[in-house]
This record gives structure tokens, sequence and C-alpha cells, in this order.
């Protein structure tokens, strides 16, 4: 049986997935979070897709580097289900304040590379502190002024030739 392509990953599609990760709370590797994925939102996405988009390969290693540290328990040994749902939360909040730190701070490395990039190309703080050009949404509401198009001169028509005749180059 032949497997479909599963759809492409987007911004919404990319910010599901690292919830999942971030929500982890048991042993992490590709192949269960793959099948967490599937289970979640039925498509099936491979390890390759995945370690292809920068915000999930991060907030993978971010939150197994983050269960290595902590020892992963197998199971949680808790009172109540509501003091489990409690504690889950609280592991998936503490992941992802763990993946946005690591995500800022790749952000600000690009930056100051775009910083010392734009130095040494000359450009100065006012050029790059410029605010954007307004847009102009009303130019398809109006229609520039028709121009006459220029008359079309006819083409010299080539002379054809009797069958069997071929044509020298120059005439």
């Amino acid at each position: 049986m032949r497997h479909r392509r599963s759809r492409n990953l987007d911004d919404a599609s990319i910010g599901e997935i690292v919830g999942i990760v971030d929500g982890c709370t048991g042993p992490l590797t590709w192949q269960l979070l793959i099948e967490a994925i599937d289970e979640r939102t039925r498509v099936r996405y491979t390890r390759q897709a995945l370690n292809n988009h920068e915000r999930i390969k991060l907030a993978f290693a971010v939150r197994r580097k983050a269960l290595k540290a902590a020892g992963v328990p197998t199971r949680i040994a808790t009172a109540t289900p509501e003091h489990a749902a409690l504690l889950q939360v609280n592991a998936r909040r503490d992941a992802e304040i763990e993946r946005l730190k690591a995500e800022n701070a790749r952000l600000l490395e690009q930056f100051v590379r775009w910083a010392y990039n734009a130095n040494n190309r000359g450009v100065s703080e006012e050029v790059l502190n410029r605010p954007l050009p307004a847009v102009n949404r009303d130019s398809s509401l109006r229609r520039p002024a028709l121009i006459k198009p220029l008359p079309l001169q006819a083409a010299p028509l080539r002379q054809s030739l009797p069958r069997g005749a071929r044509a020298t180059r120059g005439s």
C-alpha cells in the first residue's frame, strides 16, 4: 500500500509540532515524536522533513536535553488525576520557556551577525532605522490613462518555394 504525501509544513503546523515536543514528558526520540504527531494531527512526517525546520530541530534538542538532565521518570506517582494534570501543564510550560529562551538566543545571534555585516557594508544606523514606505493600496483601484497601442506594421511575407527546392542563405 502506497502512502500519500503529507501536506507541507507551514507556520501553524510547525507551531503545533513544537507544542507536541514541549509537552513530551517521557523518552523523546524522532520515531516517538513522529508517532505522537501522527496521533494528534493524523499526518505522518519523516524525520528528515521535521529536521529541516529550525524551530522543530531546536525544540527537539532543547527538550531532549532537559529530559536527560531531569532523569525522565517513566511514570509520575501522583495521588490524584488533578495533580497529575497540573504537573503535566507545569512541565509543558517549563519546556516552552526553555525552547523560547533557546530560540531567542538564536535570533539574537542572527541580529548580531546582521549588524556586523551591515556595518561592514557601510550601512548606517539611520538607514537601518528608516520606517518602511507606506503601502499604496489605492493604486489597483485607479486605472492609468489608456495608452493607444502603436499600429502593427505588416511583416514581409516569405516567398514560398516550389516543392523540392531548397532555400539558400542570403536569399
